[in-house]
Formats: structure tokens, C-alpha cells, sequence
């Protein structure tokens, strides 16, 4: 059980407390309520972005990492499709300088021709690494706009297209920030042996001078029923053929996503998951197999991945994949099968929620999510799921006409 406190201050900056007396560090967690579904689509990329321009300095601290670092301390930041997240761990006695640092790049941030130029030549250059240059490097760009129409999910946090980080400018990203970086679209967590009553103070003290944003108006964009299956076929200089089959489903707080969840983790969790035993060892159709989900906020995607053996044609792979699907919603799940797949997540969930900084990341998670007491029953979510329920979902889920086929071949030599 993860115990906090809640309070708001009058510019509208969330604030949880959770008391930890077993560490001597603290976590600051800042999570801004904005991620590249909140892009504009002619300008996408620019959350991710501006995680990286949050850290070319303020006002008063113009050199972030040095500050923290110097203190025993460590930070990082990560952007994903519904928001971005910083974070600061450090000894608790540090406390004030962790918070004047996050205040201060809250209202602050050192926005020059210079400081863009270098974090866009940052983006770009990672663009070109990781997703143009590095071997199935543009699977997500291609999968995402092949499973969405509408919705802003279909690019990638990195962004639509390079152009969109290459054409930035100054004005558009101070837009950005004054619409985006704003103490009521944050969620701030501090963990650690901490009083309440000096948190209030503490962050009335470094906050409450930051003026309250407008009222963000944003569209709810829901993705149309798809009812048409839909393909891609790429070539491309690899070593194996991979296929990665999509289908829609639930969003985070839907019944339906612990449900997705566990499906995922009876066909591919571990060396005694069906696909594994079925696919790799013994049809052997694939090297390497797997069934996720995306873990979105919104409508996210349940997808099925596998790389292929020499000789195996991607009919054959695609058909197999879609087999299994097919005994996972019709045929028995054994108890003792199911069982097992929800204890799995209940260690994992535990293990997650050892470190004080991740307890603090979840806690602003589900408060952004709008459920913040989810954090507590996450577990019960799961547990409470029966096995009729998950098959009658993935029969009605997992069809031909909610599907979306990537193939993505090895150029032949």
C-alpha cells in the first residue's frame, strides 16, 4: 500500500506527498500533462523536443546536471505519447535546491536561437540514429500510422517527419512552452522521509510566484471503429524478416486493459508461453517471437511481433501468429495457466514499486490519469479478471477486419 497526501496550490499545481522513512534520498518527480498527442500535426515532435531544451538551463541555473550532480544526486526525463516526466533523486537534505531547480526551468527556461539550435541538432541527429540509420529503426513509424487514422498516436514521439524538428523556431517552441509548461498542467511528487507541513511550505515558498497558464482546450480525438483490415509491405537492408501484427484495444483505466495485458502474458511471457513453445521450438517458424501492449492512456494497441527463421515464408508466419490468437480465444485456458500469468504481475508489480523514485513516478501517473487511487489496486485489477471475460474480449477483438500487418522484409541478396 502506497500512502500519500494531496494538496493544490492556488496557480493550480498538483502536489502529492509520499512519506518513505527507509531512505536518506528524496525524489522530485514532475510530470507535465503533455506528450505528442497534444502536437500539432503539421509540427510534431516538438514534446520530445522540449524535454531536451528543459535542460540547456534557466534563468539561475543555467547548468542543471553539474547543480545536481554536484549534490550526490542524479536527474532525467523521458516523453512519451501522453506525457513527459522529469525527475531528481538526491540526498534529502538537498530538498530546496531540487525544488528551486524545477521552479525555476518552470517559468525560467533559457529560450535562445542558440540553445534551439543545438537540442535540434541533438534530435536530429538521434532521428537519423536510431530511427532512419539502425536496422528496423522505422518499425514504430511505420506501425503507428498504419494502426491509426485519426487518432495523434500515429506518430511517433520523435515525430512525424525530421522536417517538422529541422523547421522549428523560436517562436513556435516559446508557444509551446507558455501553453504547455505551466503549474496547472504539472503534477509534481516528492517521496522520501519528508513532513507534510514542510512540503506545503517548501513549495508555496518556490511555486506559488509562478502565475497560473490558460485553460488548456484540448480535443478529445477518439480513433474511429476500424472495420477494414489493413497491410503494409516494406523492404528493407535487415537481417531477418519480422512481421508485427496490430489490433485496437482498451484504454489505461478500461477493464479491458488488464485484461489485453494478461493476454499478452499467456502467449509470450517467459520460455513456457505458448508462442515460444508453439512457434520457436517447436514449428520453428520463428527465432524470436512476442505478444505486448502499448500501455497508452487512450485507446493503445495490443501487437504481436515475430522474427522469422530462413526459408519461412511471411504467409506461413502470419498464419501461424493468427492461430494462436485463435486457440487463445476459443480454446481452454487452464487455471493453473492463469493464475500463473496474474502472479507474475503481481511480483513484478511489487518489484517495481521497491525504489522510492518509482513509487513517486506512479503516483503522478495515475493522478494524471485521472484515478490516483488506482495505484492501490492495480494488483486487485488483475486478480480480479476471469478467464471467461478475457476470451470473450479477445474473440471479439482479435478479427480480421481490426487487424494491421506490417511485413518487413530483408532486402535479398
Amino acid at each position: 500500500m502506497i500512502h500519500y497526501d494531496k494538496f493544490t496550490l492556488d496557480n493550480g499545481l498538483r502536489v502529492i506527498v509520499h512519506k518513505d522513512k527507509n531512505t536518506p534520498l528524496v525524489a522530485i518527480n514532475l510530470l507535465y500533462a503533455v506528450g505528442s498527442k497534444d502536437e500539432n500535426e503539421e509540427k510534431t515532435g516538438f514534446a520530445h523536443l522540449f524535454e531536451h531544451l528543459m535542460f540547456g538551463g534557466s534563468k539561475n541555473y543555467p547548468d542543471f546536471d553539474m547543480i545536481v550532480e554536484e549534490r550526490g544526486g542524479e536527474l532525467n526525463a523521458f516523453t512519451c505519447n501522453d506525457y513527459t516526466n522529469y525527475y531528481i533523486s538526491m540526498p534529502l537534505s538537498e530538498l530546496e535546491i531540487g525544488l528551486k531547480l524545477e521552479s525555476d526551468r518552470m517559468t525560467n527556461l533559457i529560450m535562445s536561437q542558440k540553445s534551439l539550435d543545438t537540442q535540434k541538432n541533438v534530435v536530429i541527429e538521434e532521428y537519423k540514429q536510431r530511427y532512419l540509420n539502425q536496422p528496423y529503426g522505422d518499425v514504430w513509424l511505420l506501425l503507428r500510422e498504419l494502426s491509426y487514422t485519426t487518432h495523434p498516436y500515429k506518430w511517433n514521439t520523435i515525430g512525424k517527419d525530421i522536417s517538422h524538428i529541422e523547421d522549428a523556431n523560436l517562436d513556435d517552441v516559446k508557444a509551446f512552452y507558455k501553453k504547455f509548461y505551466v503549474p496547472n498542467n504539472a503534477i509534481l511528487c516528492i517521496a522520501g522521509n519528508v513532513e507534510l507541513e514542510n512540503i506545503k511550505f517548501l513549495c508555496e515558498k518556490h511555486f506559488s510566484y509562478i502565475e497560473k497558464g490558460e485553460e488548456i482546450t484540448r480535443k478529445n480525438i477518439v480513433e474511429p471503429k476500424q472495420n477494414k483490415s489493413r497491410e503494409l509491405m516494406v523492404e528493407r537492408d535487415v537481417p531477418q524478416d519480422v512481421i508485427f501484427i496490430t489490433y485496437p484495444m482498451s484504454t489505461r483505466l478500461e477493464k479491458g486493459y488488464y485484461a489485453f495485458d494478461l493476454l499478452s502474458d499467456i502467449l509470450s511471457n517467459g520460455r513456457s508461453s505458448r508462442l515460444y513453445n508453439n512457434l520457436v521450438k517447436e514449428k520453428q517458424i520463428f527465432t524470436e517471437v512476442n505478444a505486448f501492449i502499448s500501455g497508452d492512456a487512450d485507446n493503445g494497441l495490443f501487437i504481436l511481433t515475430g522474427k522469422y527463421r530462413d526459408g519461412i515464408s511471411m504467409k506461413e508466419g502470419r498464419d501461424a501468429l493468427l492461430e494462436e490468437l485463435r486457440n487463445i480465444s476459443y480454446e481452454e485456458i487452464l487455471e493453473d495457466e492463469f493464475q500463473k500469468v496474474k502472479n507474475k504481475f503481481e511480483s513484478t508489480m511489487t518489484f517495481s514499486q521497491i525504489k522510492t523514485l518509482e513509487r513517486a513516478m506512479n503516483l503522478c501517473y495515475f493522478e494524471f490519469l485521472g484515478d490516483i487511487d488506482q495505484v492501490n489496486k492495480e494488483v486487485d485489477s488483475y486478480q480480479a479478471l476471469t478467464v471467461d471475460y478475457i476470451q470473450n474480449l479477445a474473440r471479439q477483438t482479435f478479427i480480421e477486419e481490426k487487424s494491421n500487418t506490417l511485413f518487413y522484409e530483408a532486402k535479398k541478396k
